[in-house]
């Protein structure tokens, strides 16, 4: 009784606060911002916060919080435009949803599906505040239960929805989860900062490849060249199909798998360091292993898009319960929000709950009403922006291309980041090409750092207690709490190889001759030799423990697969090729010869600069490949240069420099 006579004054005051016609327009301009970032693929909501940071300082505190609150709240809904109607994730939030949602857009179905999403983070949002409201005074004892051992166990219950998306060869799945986990460890060593697969003559190594570069290279680069060898609208039929109200009516008949799945959100919300990077992938998970007809997923089923996106709004909610009573980050965007607390005023933390509830819970409805603002406006646009998915593509193609790019440079403002990008971008049309898992892939690299870290410092806690008396260290290692996840990892294993054939990325597959996929695999083989010896060479046991068990593992795989290669016709699964029939096959332009447009840019933006790079490739590309008028093709150019430097004006944001940089003085946005 006595939390209810303090809550409920607060949440009165809250509303109160929340309802003055200053603060909602503070929340609509950051519901506005979230929208025009998140439509934008790999920017996200740690770009859009860094946005506004420098214009929290002297506001309003509950003005700051609006804004602040409707960006980050929007975000993870309007990033699903990309991933529906382009096949690239707009964050690591909504990667799980590329992969029924843009096959529901080729349909035809893009609205559908677009409205379907918007409902279900409509519905996540909600459960998320509501949840947070409730758990305010209870979450301190739940956040204080995960420990090590404990976060740990959750990252292996992540990487388990590996067996689920593997694909029709298991092998191949775990292949592809150890190559992501051995992409992760590139760097310097989180412990004693040994290099591993990298060294101090190309400094961008020595850092490792950022989740941005890695999601763009391993799904948009692919998508972008093969949507672009069809020379065809994204949506064969040109027509956008059923509308939001048909979503609506999936979401209604799958309400209880939405409900489900925004609770997921909540709990690995809640858990500090995992954030929305593995979020979307277990309520994924669940949603293939919790339903008997399982074919459809992968080829375009609309519970594959309900489920991740009910929990990755939902996340949002449970991300604030660490962050507001312990002032512990619940994501990369929530450190952010901290940042911008911090230049408001104030302090997170158990103090700001006891004092300040009314702030609190100003923060939890702003959440809320900014998710119902957000989501109404996007499903009265979906059918609007679905539309792009009838135009042709070789049109979007370029400003994908100058997008893509710019997003990947914001990593770490660096020449290199372009080519990571399309080093990485070969390593996805490859892994495509053969019917490698790539969410396989990306979760391995995504949860590769923190499967690490939790290891290496549950291990060494765990060692101490062991000495100490075998009752101590077991004790630490075997709570309730691990037990259960590791119950839950083992079914989810079991489970997920069991259905995991019906769950295809490539829903039509050929195969060809041996040579092509075996000299792959030959290559693949080779790179993970390698990553073992270097391993091996590593003097601290605690940098080199984790890449070696991975590398010898992967290894194992690649040679169990290479015997079956050797043994097995060509006509097997382990030696599909996508050029060997189909689309693919039959498209009009080569898969090199596409790519190489891509390259094209990469060298013309060392040499020039990025946005004389630009200038070049668009009026090269439209044409030559668009086969444009030159009038048209100056026009698109100028329009995607005028809207690229809006863009970079209003982030604040300087372009790759080229050689020519480096020996003239030129203005902005040419330095």
């Amino acid at each position: 009784m006595d939390i209810l006579n303090v809550a409920l004054p607060a949440l009165g005051e809250a509303l109160t606060l929340l309802f003055q016609p200053q603060q909602l327009m503070f929340l609509c301009a950051g519901v506005l911002l979230g929208l025009s970032i998140g439509v934008l693929p790999g920017l996200g909501g740690i770009a859009g916060l860094s946005l506004v940071l420098p214009f929290m300082f002297g506001m309003d505190p509950v003005a700051g919080l609006a804004l602040m609150v409707g960006l980050i709240a929007v975000i993870p809904t309007s990033d699903t435009f990309s991933s529906v109607l382009l096949g690239i994730p707009g964050s690591s939030a909504s990667q799980a949803t590329v992969l029924d949602g843009f096959p529901l857009a080729r349909k035809g179905e893009a609205g559908r599906a677009l409205a379907a999403a918007f409902v279900s983070s409509l519905y996540g949002g909600l459960f998320g505040a509501m949840i947070l409201t409730c758990i305010i005074f209870v979450a301190r004892p739940l956040i204080l239960a995960f420990g090590l051992p404990e976060m740990m166990m959750i990252t292996i219950l992540g990487m388990s929805m590996v067996a689920i998306l593997a694909g029709r060869v298991p092998l191949k799945g775990v292949i592809a989860c150890g190559l992501g986990l051995l992409l992760g460890t590139i760097g310097s060593a989180p412990a004693g900062g040994s290099l591993r697969m990298s060294t101090y003559d190309i400094p961008y190594l020595v850092d490792g490849f950022s989740l941005v570069i890695v999601g763009l290279g391993i799904y948009a680069i692919p998508e972008v060249v093969s949507l672009l060898r069809q020379d065809k609208p994204i949506a064969g039929a040109g027509k956008l199909g059923r509308g939001w109200l048909h979503g609506l009516r999936d979401w209604w008949n799958n309400k209880w798998l939405s409900t489900k799945c925004a609770a997921i959100g909540v709990v690995v919300g809640v858990i500090p360091g995992l954030g929305g990077s593995v979020v979307d992938w277990i309520a994924y998970g669940y949603a293939v292993q919790s339903t008997k007809d399982r074919e459809k997923f992968g080829q375009g089923d609309i519970r594959g898009v309900i489920a991740p996106e009910s929990s990755n709004n939902a996340k949002e909610g449970g991300g604030l319960v660490p962050t507001l009573i312990f002032g512990i980050p619940g994501s990369g965007s929530m450190a952010v929000f901290l940042g911008g607390l911090a230049l408001l005023g104030m302090s997170p933390g158990p103090a700001m709950i006891r004092q300040d509830l009314d702030i609190t819970y100003t923060i939890v409805w702003s959440l809320a009403l900014a998710n119902v603002i957000g989501a109404g406006l996007c499903v009265l646009l979906s059918n609007q922006i679905a539309k792009l998915t009838t135009i042709r593509f070789t049109l979007l193609a370029p400003f994908l291309f100058m997008m893509i790019a710019f997003a990947a440079f914001q990593s770490r403002q660096s020449l290199g980041d372009l080519v990571a990008l399309v080093g990485i971008g070969l390593i996805g049309i490859l892994l495509r090409r053969f019917d490698f898992s790539r969410p396989a892939f990306l979760i391995g690299f995504v949860l590769s750092h923190q499967a690490e870290q939790f290891t290496n410092m549950a291990t060494q806690i765990a060692s101490a207690r062991f000495r100490r008396s075998f009752e101590a260290g077991l004790d630490y290692i075997v709570s309730p709490i691990t037990v259960t996840i590791l119950v839950l990892t083992v079914l989810s294993i079991v489970i997920g190889i069991r259905q995991s054939k019906n769950i295809r990325e490539n829903i039509e597959t050929y195969t060809g001759t041996k040579r092509a996929p075996f000299l792959f695999m030959l290559v693949v083989t080779a790179y993970v030799g390698v990553a073992i010896v270097d391993a091996a060479t590593i003097s601290r046991f605690g940098d080199k423990v984790f890449p070696l068990t991975v590398g010898i593992a992967t290894m194992i795989a690649c040679l169990v697969l290479l015997v079956r290669m050797m043994r097995r016709p060509e006509t097997d699964d382990a030696f599909i090729d996508l050029e060997s029939g189909g689309a693919d096959a039959e498209a009009p332009h080569g898969l090199w010869r596409t790519l190489s447009w891509f390259l094209g840019l990469l060298i013309l933006s060392g040499l020039f600069g990025l946005v004389i790079a630009l200038a070049i490739f668009f009026v090269t590309f439209f044409r030559l490949r668009a086969r444009l008028s030159w009038l048209s093709a100056v026009l698109y150019a100028a329009a995607g240069i005028g809207f690229i430097l809006f863009l970079a004006n209003v982030l604040g944001r300087d372009f790759p420099p080229g050689l020519l940089q480096e020996y003239t003085n030129l203005p902005w946005p040419l330095r």
